[in-house]
């Protein structure tokens, strides 16, 4: 497997996770020059839409003052489709003012290239001439790619120094320190820079945060590289020394692993030494959106509810004559006075709470997220009486119900549910309940009654009619959702035969006779969200 279909591999969203369908790659750059004057670089990316194929600036990087070798700390991390061409534009500019406006700065030179060519290059490094200003040879930039990993953790550290050689004539150094991670193709890639401490040979730096991928992507023993130096306003700064380092080495905090002697040109012995190391969590917008609720919508993939939905419905509705579904929600406050409701239509008609089809129930489940307020405790009883009301009302075998709850697994009115689930079970229907997210399901698994029939208030239910699944079980981590699903809903669809045939012997209900054309009967699907 090559670089290019390797990083295509892991495209697959994972609805668990919340991946977008894309490799996010990290692109960093540098310019190299001969012969100008020193400047104030800033490369600025643009991208190209794949319809309206104008150009959109995409981000900037942090300018560099004095040097004829820039290379720029900031990256651009950008989404990478192994099936799509990307066009990238990078434009570099001499900065001579605090304007954002490019217009009042000198146009250095531009190149165009895809991600895929980057990507694509040895070792994911690709060097081009820059162009753009006719008859000028406008030096060169390297574009280099580097697949980030999963991880999410950030690392805060500080650090001092003792006995830094003084490189100024007049005074003592001014040192700042510049960190690169390794890559593998031994080259190094610049990460972060320390601020510069003035006029000390024993600085104690600011401490500074930088995501884990950054330093090291992931791999806790690749080399990281510091480099010492003291500042000079003319950019000409005076190498003091270098030391090499690992995460892990670093993630072992203040101890005696952690003081650095700093290799160069010095007959000081200076050394550098680890104060502090802390890692944390990064938390993502969407960390905290979907922590919120498992109703989350992503815009590449349905959520739980909506797949599960979809598997089961999309099977039992084949049974059903009309395709007309009543939908409900339970554990949330309506508009307009916010009153809290455990049985309420998804469609907000509540004379006619139907949907057409499973698309009509996904249509409703969507615009009902907009309108409510999700709120607790969660009832299982009113819409299980709901049901039990209609198939009440027709227990001569033309009809048999089938209520589907998808739930979080949390219930708030356990005893009830147990009456009302006792009392349904001498009525022509059946219950599924999926349960996503990933909670303990202890009392979905109780309420199923494979092991021990359910009960309330001393009397035993007529027959089992629940039958709980936990949606986690059937994620495919291979990304094959449509498999899965169909795993899904054969395992929740399995027992609804044999109940509706019991129900039916235990009436002394025979088969209808009436051809399947001219018969109003068949499975009533209801959904409960």
């Amino acid at each position: 497997m090559d670089k290019l279909e390797e990083m295509a591999s892991v495209c697959e969203f994972d609805p668990i996770t919340g991946n977008i369908p894309a490799t996010k790659v990290e692109i960093s750059v540098s310019c190299r020059y001969s012969a100008v004057e020193l400047n104030r670089f800033l490369c600025i990316l643009y991208t190209q839409g794949v319809e309206s194929k104008q150009w959109r600036e995409f981000g900037r990087t942090e300018v560099i003052d004095n040097t004829l070798n820039p290379d720029f700390v900031r990256k651009y991390i950008l989404d990478y489709f192994f099936e799509e061409k990307q066009n990238l534009r990078f434009d570099i500019y001499d900065i001579d003012s605090k304007s954002p406006d490019l217009a009042k700065h000198d146009f250095l030179g531009q190149t165009f290239c895809t991600l895929g060519e980057i990507v694509g290059s040895p070792a994911s490094r690709l060097e081009k001439p820059l162009g753009g200003i006719p008859g000028k040879k406008c030096g060169t930039i390297i574009l280099t790619a580097e697949e980030l990993g999963n991880c999410r953790d950030c690392a805060t550290m500080q650090f001092c120094a003792n006995k830094l050689d003084k490189k100024d004539f007049f005074g003592r150094s001014d040192p700042f320190m510049v960190f690169y991670r390794s890559n593998e193709d031994g080259t190094f890639t610049i990460c972060h820079k320390t601020e510069v401490v003035k006029n000390t040979l024993n600085p104690v730096w600011k401490p500074f945060s930088i995501p884990v991928r950054a330093l090291c992507n992931g791999d806790h023993d690749r080399s990281i590289k510091v480099e010492v130096y003291d500042w000079d306003r003319d950019g000409s700064h005076d190498f003091i020394g270098e030391f090499t380092t690992s995460y892990r080495e670093l993630s072992r905090g203040q101890s005696q692993f952690n003081v650095y002697e700093v290799s160069g040109y010095s007959i000081c012995s200076p050394d550098v030494t680890l104060l502090s190391f802390l890692v944390e969590a990064e938390h993502t917008f969407l960390d905290y959106i979907k922590s919120t609720s498992l109703h989350y919508m992503n815009p590449y993939q349905m959520n739980a509810y909506a797949m599960a939905l979809k598997a089961v419905g999309e099977i039992i509705q084949d049974y059903d004559s009309d395709k007309m579904f009543p939908a409900l929600g339970f554990g949330a406050k309506l508009p307009p006075d916010g009153r809290v409701s455990h049985e309420f239509p998804l469609n907000g008609n509540v004379d006619n709470p139907y949907c057409n089809g499973m698309e009509g129930i996904l249509e409703a489940y969507h615009q009902s997220l907009k309108t409510v307020q999700l709120y607790g405790p969660t009832n299982f009883a009113p819409v299980v009486n709901h049901v039990a009301r209609y198939a009440a009302a027709v227990q001569d075998g033309s009809q048999y119900f089938v209520l589907l709850i998808i739930t979080d697994g949390v219930i708030s009115d356990m005893a009830q549910t147990k009456e009302a689930i006792v009392n349904a079970a001498k009525l022509p229907m059946s219950i599924i309940i999926v349960g996503v997210g990933q909670a303990e399901f202890d009392a979905m698994v109780e309420l199923d009654g494979d092991d021990i029939r359910i009960s309330s208030r001393g009397k035993l239910a007529e027959r089992d009619i629940v039958q709980f699944v936990p949606f986690r079980d059937y994620m495919d981590r291979t990304g094959n959702h449509v498999l899965s699903m169909a795993r899904l809903a054969k395992d929740v669809l399995a027992e609804i035969p044999d109940q509706l045939i019991l129900y039916m012997k235990s009436r002394g209900i025979k088969p209808n006779q009436t051809p399947p054309d001219c018969s109003p009967g068949g499975l009533s699907p209801t959904t409960a969200i």
